[in-house]
This record gives C-alpha cells, structure tokens and sequence, in this order.
C-alpha cells in the first residue's frame, strides 16, 4: 500500500513515468525504507524547490505508516 502511493506520488510529478521504480527495504520489524528512483532529469521535480516535494511526499508516508504502526523512510537514489 505505502510502496504504491510512492509510485502513484512520483508518476504523478515526472516527465519520464516510465523510469520510476519504488524499492522497499525492511530495516527492522517497525522500519521501512522506500527508494525511489526516477530519470536524471526528473530529480528537481521530485525533490522540489527547497526540498518541499520530497518533505511532503515524506510526511503522506509517515502518515500511511503510523496507520500501520511502521517507521518509514524515503530515499531518493539518482
């Protein structure tokens, strides 16, 4: 559920949606770590000015996750 709305967040603000994956990596048993990967010249658009995009996107995780009682984490990989 939280790895789809990820993907459905940054499909939803690149140029190139075909280049976005999400990777989910347990960390532990209440720990989640999401990598997103998008194409060289989606970075900017997934990040923000400021990094506002890439805080949001961070603060809908954190919310789908406390509803599951996980911890999460987003990366963003080039």
């Amino acid at each position: 559920m939280m790895r789809d709305l990820v993907d459905f967040l940054a499909k939803s603000l690149v140029d190139h949606p075909e280049k976005v994956s999400v990777k989910e990596v347990p960390r532990d048993k209440d720990s989640v770590v999401f990598e997103l990967r998008v194409a060289q010249d989606d970075i900017g658009k997934v990040i923000g000015k400021k990094g506002r995009t890439a805080q949001a996107i961070r603060t809908l995780l954190a919310a789908a996750g406390s509803k599951d009682g996980k911890r999460t984490e987003l990366e963003i990989i080039e």
